[in-house]
């Protein structure tokens, strides 16, 4: 080597290759890297072993991070390619995501799957069974029960939760529950969720064999259900009763035909909630009852309310400003309307809620605004009205994304007479909201506002 010549260890920091830069990473200690590398895609974490021989050994001991829904183009090959990843990989396991719907594998099949030693102390488990309308749910597996003291995060469908294998669960450490299509009795219901006393969030989705679930958690901070009925001959889920939830802060009801029955016993941080217009579903506060988005007796307020999404079938403003009353510190709107109705006419109306400046709303989203009388009046009593308004989204079609369409309807809103002065008014073509067929996995509930894009 010349004298005053790089090291060969400085070669390689440096790099000899056209981007140049320094290899910092490959300098971590195998454990960093296998985090690392645990937090990429399936394919995208086997393919690091071809970076260097110093990632070569990596991936196989990395806390494994399996998904099955996007390993193969072919779902016959999925079977096999799961099988030789968990044969080959020495573990532990960090998360495995076994979807439904496919037929190529069974329940034996999964069952031996969740028996090998590489997903040892899973923390993530996504376990759906592969079913067909026929056949009756197969049952959890009962090496699930291996994983209780070590999973955080559990999504179980297509299945059947037999009352033997809920009573021998006990799940210290999970904190988001998803229940998809699984079948399962009232009294093991409640024993799963008193057996998880970190549980924060919850997601039922088109389950059965129960009729009324209670809700006594003090760890619990969101719930979304859905309780669309679609087996024919099962207990159907109509009654859901939050007893006792001090952390509560979302309420989500997401189906769009059910009549579930929903009360509120306790639940003071209870912020965010989710209604639609289905006359046969029903909400309470204490005496306050709430049918359709319907107010009948309104004997109680709920000040902790600031986040509200209502699906109406028809735009109405009166049924809107009931619940502002119902809501009086309501801060964000979340509107869908299917069809127009009224005029929506207020002048002269609402002057109490006018008058004291009960109007809190700082956000409106507005899905579905092409430009009806309806709909500009509904809109126009909160531009001229709302004090503290600081957002307003409004959802248009593409064919009216142009200057006319959009200099006519600023004008009838009449915005450059806003009461807010500092309130910013968007059209949009793009996606404005979350609509509730778009909460689908327990980690949106996680979010701070599950409806915002």
């Amino acid at each position: 080597m010349e004298a005053g010549g790089p090291s060969s260890e400085t070669r390689r920091r440096v790099g000899e290759d056209e981007g140049g830069g320094a290899d910092r990473i490959s300098d971590l200690p195998d454990a960093v890297l296998g985090d690392i590398i645990s937090l990429l895609p399936t394919k995208e974490g086997a393919r690091t072993r071809i970076l260097a021989s110093r990632w070569r050994h990596l991936w196989r001991s990395a806390p494994l991070n399996l998904d099955c829904s996007n390993l193969t183009a072919s779902w016959g090959e999925v079977a096999g390619v799961v099988s030789r990843i968990l044969t080959s990989h020495q573990g532990p396991g960090r998360c495995f995501r076994i979807p439904g719907g496919s037929k190529c594998y069974g329940s034996a099949t999964v069952d031996s799957w969740l028996q090998s030693p590489a997903v040892d102390n899973l923390q993530e488990l996504c376990l759906s069974y592969p079913t067909d309308n026929q056949s009756p749910l197969p049952p959890l597996s009962e090496s699930f029960l291996r994983f209780s003291t070590t999973l955080r995060v559990a999504t179980i469908g297509h299945c059947h939760l037999r009352d033997s294998t809920v009573q021998g669960l006990q799940l210290p450490q999970l904190k988001l529950l998803t229940l998809e299509l699984v079948s399962i009795s009232e009294c093991s219901l409640q024993h799963l969720i008193a057996e998880c006393p970190a549980l924060e969030c919850l997601l039922i989705n088109h389950s059965f064999g129960f009729s009324r679930l209670r809700i006594n958690s003090v760890s619990i901070r969101s719930v979304g259900v859905r309780a669309e009925y679609y087996v024919k001959d099962e207990l159907k889920f109509g009654e859901l009763i939050i007893e006792n939830a001090p952390c509560l802060e979302k309420l989500l009801h997401l189906d769009l035909i059910s009549d579930l029955h929903v009360s509120v016993i306790f639940a003071p941080k209870l912020e965010t909630l989710r209604c639609h217009s289905v006359a046969s579903t029903k909400i309470s506060f204490g005496s306050t009852v709430i049918q359709g988005l319907l107010i009948f007796r309104l004997t109680t307020v709920v000040r902790s309310i600031k986040i509200l999404s209502v699906d109406m079938c028809i735009l109405n403003l009166d049924t809107i400003i009931d619940l502002m009353r119902c809501f009086p510190c309501l801060e964000k709107l979340y509107i869908q309307s299917y069809k127009s109705g009224p005029n929506n006419f207020w002048i002269g109306k609402h002057k109490n809620l006018i008058r004291c400046h009960d109007i809190r709303l700082k956000k409106i989203v507005f899905k579905t605004y092409c430009g009806i009388k309806s709909q500009v009046s509904f809109l126009t009593f909160f531009v001229l009205n709302a004090r503290v308004l600081e957002s307003m989204i409004l959802r248009i079609e593409a064919k009216n994304y142009n200057k006319e369409f959009l200099a006519k309807h600023r004008r009838k809103l009449q915005i450059e007479n806003r009461v807010s002065r500092g309130a910013q008014f968007q059209f949009t073509t793009d996606i404005c909201a979350r609509n509730a067929w778009d909460i689908k996995d327990v980690h949106d509930l996680d979010l701070a506002d599950p409806f915002a894009c």
